[in-house]
């Protein structure tokens, strides 16, 4: 049983925090004492069963930008406060806020061994990267699920510091992929022949180690002829006009962007930039048809290797991004292609 109240140290980005949106971004890590916007929520769940001590806000942007740094304060501010737990989030489906939650739960798990909660869809891509350092609950895509997934963050956190065995089927958490040696009354072999058996009679069996499941698309029919084919192209490498107008996220994008290429033989330093956040942008920076060849694709154009380039090419940034987002950005785009009768597409990454 709980002998007394949880210390608890809370993480929110600079939304929650009621800094700002996109524009505050940039946001540094800072400190505040008590709880802090969807904090209160939480500490009305908690009741006398644990206190938010302290809360840290960062910015989205200035996290997945400069991780390594942002990890290092982060951790400083929560350890300072002894906490016996640390709540990350809820981010649900917001991916460089899931990735900002899922690497504070790394720094302060690993270097503190300090619990840590947090909340998340399933697609998030910080579910996949860091659900080993933390005990992170399945939510919705929503921010309105707020009222609902505080008070499973508290029981949550009531079971974690009185000591229960967490368990996926006990506390709605995402399995974590962490492995645990137990005996059981039957040997593997026994068991995986029992399964086979099954299987080979259309019986139900359930696997005891799950194994992911994957798109599988079908390839489409081949080009006829390229020569005469009107061709596009898209990048998930982030290669957009400089200064970045639809200010696609270098991150977990939210978005892609459409622009033209009309009159244009080559992308010049001078005009063009990478908006991602995954690689050294030194050379796409400096060459951005390193990244979306432009110039080779004219080339091509006027040699009468491909009927025609696209006027227009669409890009966002792969790093992180949900498959969600990049399932909805794909459809998007292939109706834009059709409707402007492109054969082809081709598609650069990093």
């Amino acid at each position: 049983m709980t002998q007394h109240k949880i210390r608890i140290v809370h993480y929110i980005n600079q939304f929650f925090g009621g800094i700002g949106g996109e524009d505050k971004a940039d946001f540094r890590p800072e400190e505040r004492l008590g709880f802090v916007g969807p904090g209160q929520v939480i500490q009305a769940s908690l009741g006398d069963t644990g206190e938010i001590v302290a809360t840290i806000i960062c910015g989205d942007g200035f996290f997945n930008e400069n991780i390594e740094e942002a990890k290092s304060i982060v951790a400083s501010l929560i350890a300072k406060h002894k906490p016996d737990l640390v709540i990350a989030g809820p981010a649900f489906n917001a991916g460089r806020y899931g990735v900002a939650c899922g690497a504070v739960a790394e720094a302060i798990s690993e270097k503190h061994a300090i619990p840590v909660i947090s909340a998340m869809h399933p697609e998030n891509p910080g579910v996949e990267l860091y659900k080993r350092h933390a005990y992170i609950l399945e939510t919705g895509k929503s921010a309105a699920e707020m009222r609902k997934v505080a008070p499973q963050i508290a029981k949550l956190a009531k079971a974690i510091f009185d000591k229960e065995e967490i368990t996926p089927e006990t506390h709605g958490i995402i399995p974590r992929g962490i492995r645990k040696n137990y005996f059981h009354k039957e040997r593997g072999a026994k068991r995986a022949v029992k399964m086979l058996k099954a299987k080979l009679a259309y019986q139900p069996f359930k696997t005891e180690y799950p194994m992911p499941v994957f798109d599988r698309v079908a390839p489409n029919p081949p080009v006829l002829s390229v020569r005469n084919a009107k061709i596009a192209i898209l990048t998930s490498g982030g290669i957009v006009p400089k200064g970045n107008p639809d200010r696609i996220e270098s991150s977990s994008a939210s978005k892609y962007g459409k622009y033209t290429l009309a009159g244009l033989t080559d992308l010049t330093s001078d005009s063009f930039e990478t908006a991602h956040g995954g690689y050294d942008p030194v050379y796409a920076n400096a060459d951005p048809d390193r990244v979306l060849p432009l110039d080779v694709l004219r080339e091509m154009e006027k040699n009468g290797e491909i009927g025609e380039l696209h006027n227009y090419y669409y890009a966002t940034v792969g790093n992180g991004t949900s498959v969600n987002n990049a399932i909805n950005y794909a459809k998007s785009i292939a109706r834009d292609l059709k409707n402007d009768g492109i054969q082809a597409a081709i598609l650069t990454s990093t």
